[in-house]
Formats: C-alpha cells, structure tokens, sequence
C-alpha cells in the first residue's frame, strides 16, 4: 500500500515545477491559471509535506535550495512518464502503448520511414518516440524499450540484434573534385569528419581497405545528421553507416570514397527491461522489427534474435 504522506498531489507538484521554471510565484500563477496565493499555498504546502525548504526568498524572487533541484530532476520525470501513461491511454485505450527510446540519425532515416507498415499491422497501437543520444535508464526514464548502437545488455535487460553497422566513406563531388583519392594515402592531411561515440571508425575503415590508418584531423560531430549536412557543404569526408549514405549516394550529392560498406565493430540492438517480455506493444513491435531487419536491403547478414 502507498503511503500517502509520500505522494503530493498534482497540484503540489506542478505549482512547485512552474515556480522552477519561472523563479517566481507571480509568473508561476500567471502560467497555471491561478491566483498567486493559491501557487504559494500549495508551495507551503508541499514544504510542509516534505519537510525541507525548497525556496529562498530574495527580494521579489524565490531561489531554489539545493534540494529543490534534486527534488525537480525526479519530479519531471514522473511527471512526463505520468503524461506519456496517459496520452498513451487516451490515444490507444484498447491497443496498448510503446514508448521507446531512439538514436535521432537513425530514427528519421531508417524507422520512421518505416513505421507506417508497422501501424497498418498494428492500427490500435500507439508509439511515442524519445531521441536519446546517450545510454539511458528505463527506471529513471519509463521508456519501455529502445534502440541502441554497441550496447551491452545491462542487468535486467534483454536484447534483440537488428543488424551490424558497415561504414563509407562519402564526400561532396566538389570535394573529391579538389582532392582526388586513389587509396588511404591520399587521405594525409584532409579533414576526416568523426562521430564522437566511434573513435575508432576512421582505423576500422582504413583495415578494411588494406591501408594504415589516415590521421583524422577534421570537426568530431554528436550526430551522424550534422556530419552528413558538413560533408555536403564540402567541410570534409564523412565516415557513414552506409544504410544513413544511401540517399545522398543515390541523388548523386555525395559519392563514396574507395571501397563502400567496410565492416564496423558495432551493431544495432533492440532493448528492453525483462518485466516488459510479455508487453504486448512492445511483442508486436519486437516481430514487426525483426521483419523488416530481415527484408531491408542492408549489406551483410542481418541475424535477428533474442539474447540475454
């Protein structure tokens, strides 16, 4: 049984968040619609319940303790897990929800795309999709699964492949028009465009095509969207997962840099927390994913299945 003494009340709590955001009661009021003495009761309120200050009061601004901001960083988690629960409910009252946890790049070039297959299959089911660029909690998150590069499978979790990374290099034709490349050698003192999460990208690109590792000396990017957009604008030679290359590649505004796909060292992996196994969501995106994994024209094998 919950204790309530433990559960503020929404009001409590989404007064005290407005306040946070706003630095004052007045605003705070302004915001949700009350009366500044409604927002301050409530905030009394909550200190009372709690029993610790959460803000000092300095002339017509209140500064949050430092408690205020632990207290913050969890309360907005459990706010925005309590909101997608619900939108989630609302949306899809009968087919269930999936809130899943996605890296951007491959979200908009590879899944989204795609996902039009998956609701025409699954027409009561509901997905809402966070881009994540770094590993994440479930517990402090909420998601129910996500899809992640080169993980390992933490405690608790369990995974499934979707399929191995190979990389190209790519760059603009008024690049290569300006720098000619007949082999790795050539790529001494150019500026090769690197993936912060990939530092060893460019040597496992340059063992695939039989030659020393160029010395990289170009911008390292957060996202495979950015250096792609830099490559275009002639800013350096991408290295690319080659499924996230194929379109530029195709259309002619990037062109690959010797051999194409190189095998990488890491893979794509669906995963979720084990209590999640029987979410029938989460079972129904699980099937439909390992599908198109299959399907889709990636070089390479592509082994979809289930680890620990």
């Amino acid at each position: 049984m919950r204790q309530r003494r433990y559960l503020p009340s929404i009001s409590m709590l989404l007064a005290f968040e407005a306040v946070m955001a706003r630095g004052s009661v007045t605003a705070a009021a302004e915001e949700l619609s009350l009366t500044q003495s409604t927002v301050s009761r409530l905030i009394q309120t909550l200190e009372g319940q709690v029993g610790a200050t959460l803000f000092l009061r300095q002339r017509q601004r209140l500064v949050p303790t430092e408690a205020a901001r632990d207290y913050h960083s969890k309360v907005g988690r459990s706010l925005d897990m309590l909101q997608r629960a619900t939108m989630g409910l609302v949306t899809s009252p009968g087919g269930g929800s999936l809130d899943l946890g996605i890296l951007p790049t491959f979200g908009t070039r590879w899944l989204a795309p795609r996902l039009g297959g998956f609701f025409d299959r699954n027409p009561g089911v509901t997905v809402t999709l966070a881009t994540r660029l770094q590993s994440f909690s479930f517990e402090a998150e909420g998601l129910d699964a996500g899809i992640l590069f080169g993980e390992e499978a933490a405690p608790g979790t369990r995974r499934m492949k979707l399929f191995g990374e190979r990389y190209t290099a790519c760059a603009s034709p008024g690049f290569l028009a300006r720098h000619p490349i007949g082999s790795v050698a050539d790529m001494r003192g150019l500026p090769l465009l690197q993936l912060e999460t990939r530092p060893t990208a460019w040597a496992d690109w340059a063992a695939g095509q039989g030659g020393d590792s160029p010395r990289t000396v170009g911008m390292v990017m957060d996202q495979f969207s950015m250096m792609i957009q830099a490559a275009l604008s002639g800013l350096g030679i991408a290295l690319l997962p080659h499924y996230l290359a194929v379109p530029e590649l195709e259309d002619g505004r990037l062109r690959a840099v010797l051999q194409q796909h190189v095998p990488g060292t890491g893979a794509y992996w669906l995963v979720w927390p084990e209590r999640n196994d029987s979410l029938a969501a989460l079972a129904a995106f699980r099937d439909w994913l390992a599908g198109e994994c299959r399907d889709a024209a990636h070089p390479g094998p592509l082994q979809p299945g289930v680890t620990a």
